[in-house]
């Protein structure tokens, strides 16, 4: 973190700052002022992405739901995911096996606890619905935060604190301070080679299996019977772990934690200012190359005290951390 702070200093940039609850010190983050090819709406319900009664998260018809192998934890928030393209167009799968979104690609995220999840017909609390906007092939970002009442989500760029209580699934009683980002810090985590970039919805994130109208479909070809997403042979898709399912090797677990939890700034394309180069989190890369087996107390370490990641959660993921824990014991 110090390095990081040093190296902002030199800079001589405008900063804007996020407060974390558990530290004395402040975070510095640039403006990054990355363009804007788009004008966000001052309302969520603008862009008709749920049908019915909005709190009950129904999607529209043209929106079509995404699921993951892997996710990224955030104060254990449930999500739901969401797609549109324009009609007549198609996500595309590369040459090099990424995925290619099409201008007028709509991503939604959104966050929400049940209030026990032992029950989740006790209802929910949905906080913030997150939007990433192709257009002239430049992703543009925005955060939308709901209302009390769960009937309107309203843009909101600076950032919001609320606080939140839930039971979880073994009827304890949690809480915490959730922070809505300000526009910079999803910049800071959505960036790759200084522009704005999905982190979730890869080829290797999505080809899982998902129950839809009541069937159980590989989730990249119900995609593709809906016309939305390009043919091609699964089979050349590679595949992410789920991390939270123990009955699967610890290596690919531990590897996939980092890929979604860490990876996103620990990568040779994205944010400049992360603390350590050294490390190369991404799923994909060999072992030998990623720097995890020369920087393991270090991983422990700031994972354990909360000093990574330092952006995008309050709460330490007492799983995640355990999880890491064994994975790196294991080396």
């Amino acid at each position: 973190m110090r390095k990081t702070l040093a190296c902002l200093v030199v800079w001589g940039m405008i900063f804007s700052s996020c407060t974390r609850d558990d530290f004395d010190g402040r975070i510095e983050i640039p403006d990054f002022n990355f363009p804007k090819t788009i004008v966000f709406q001052d309302s969520l319900s603008f862009y008709n992405i749920f049908q019915g009664t909005a709190a009950d998260l129904v999607p529209s018809n043209d929106f079509q739901l995404l699921e993951l192998s892997s996710i990224l934890f955030t104060d254990y928030a449930r999500k739901q995911r969401l797609v549109k393209v324009p009609l007549g167009t198609q996500m595309e799968r590369l040459n090099d096996g990424s995925l290619d979104f099409p201008n007028g690609t709509i991503l939604t995220k959104t966050f929400f606890y049940y209030n026990d999840e032992r029950d989740t017909s006790l209802g929910k609390r949905i906080i913030e619905t997150r939007l990433l906007i192709k257009e002239n092939e430049k992703w543009n970002i925005a955060t939308y935060l709901w209302n009390e009442e769960q009937t309107e989500a309203l843009l909101t760029l600076d950032g919001h604190d609320t606080q939140v209580n839930w039971i979880n699934d073994l009827g304890i009683n949690r809480s915490t301070v959730y922070h809505v980002p300000t526009e910079n810090e999803c910049m800071t985590c959505h960036q790759s080679n200084s522009s704005m970039t999905p982190i979730g919805p890869t080829l290797r994130n999505l080809n899982k299996e998902v129950v839809r109208n009541s069937s159980t479909v590989n989730q990249l070809s119900h995609l593709q019977a809906l016309g939305i997403l390009s043919p091609f042979q699964l089979s050349e898709v590679p595949q992410i772990v789920d991390y939270h399912d123990s009955n699967l090797p610890i290596s690919e677990r531990g590897r996939a934690y980092l890929a979604m939890n860490c990876a996103h700034c620990h990568n040779p394309t994205g944010w400049d200012a992360t603390e350590e180069r050294d490390f190369d989190f991404r799923y994909d890369i060999p072992l030998s190359e990623t720097g995890i087996p020369f920087g393991k107390d270090k991983i422990i370490n700031q994972v354990t005290s909360r000093e990574m990641p330092f952006i995008g959660t309050t709460v330490l993921d007492d799983e995640g951390a355990a999880l890491l824990v064994e994975y790196i014991e294991s080396l």
